[in-house]
């Protein structure tokens, strides 16, 4: 595993799949009843000022949300999830996982030294052998929504890596 950290790795290359793994509905809801609970709080200092507070940070707390989400990204050479990022070339054949395969990929299965981009709420995930021999991550594990078009992209670029 490659850590992007203060490493621009960014390419010009086309980006063949990208996705920002951001919370559920039912998170962002959940969310959202921080406005009015801040709201109540501020009543006492008026029922404009409060409202205006409330709407102010619900919306904060929405973005941050929204913001603060991992990207997964593949484009011509390169797989990146989150900050991390590896060259297609170290990749072995992506393994789809869906219910309750994925539930064990995510928990009792999930390698201890294998890297992890894991999302609650998002039920698919993709495991991806690392065979580059110098890393000690052996295989990245990776949520998604749509695990087979991640998987197509990530082959996708593994066979232009080795052309």
């Amino acid at each position: 595993m490659q850590n992007a950290t203060g490493d621009s790795r960014r390419s010009s290359a086309p980006v063949r799949y990208r996705e920002r793994l951001a919370p559920s509905l039912w998170l962002f809801l959940a969310a959202a009843l921080g406005g009015p609970m801040l709201t109540l709080v501020f009543v006492p200092a008026g029922s404009a000022i409060a409202l205006i507070i409330g709407i102010i940070a619900t919306l904060a707390i929405i973005a941050l949300m929204i913001l603060g989400s991992p990207r997964v990204e593949v484009d011509q050479r390169v797989l990146r999830a989150g900050r991390a990022w590896i060259d297609a070339s170290w990749l072995g054949a992506p393994e789809i996982r869906t219910g309750e395969d994925a539930r064990q990929a995510r928990g009792p299965g999930l390698p201890a030294r294998g890297w992890h981009l894991i999302r609650g709420g998002i039920d698919g995930v993709v495991v991806v052998p690392n065979t580059d021999p110098a890393d000690p991550a052996p295989s990245w594990t990776i949520s998604t929504r749509t695990p087979d078009r991640l998987a197509a992209a990530i082959d996708a670029a593994r066979t232009a890596a080795a052309a």
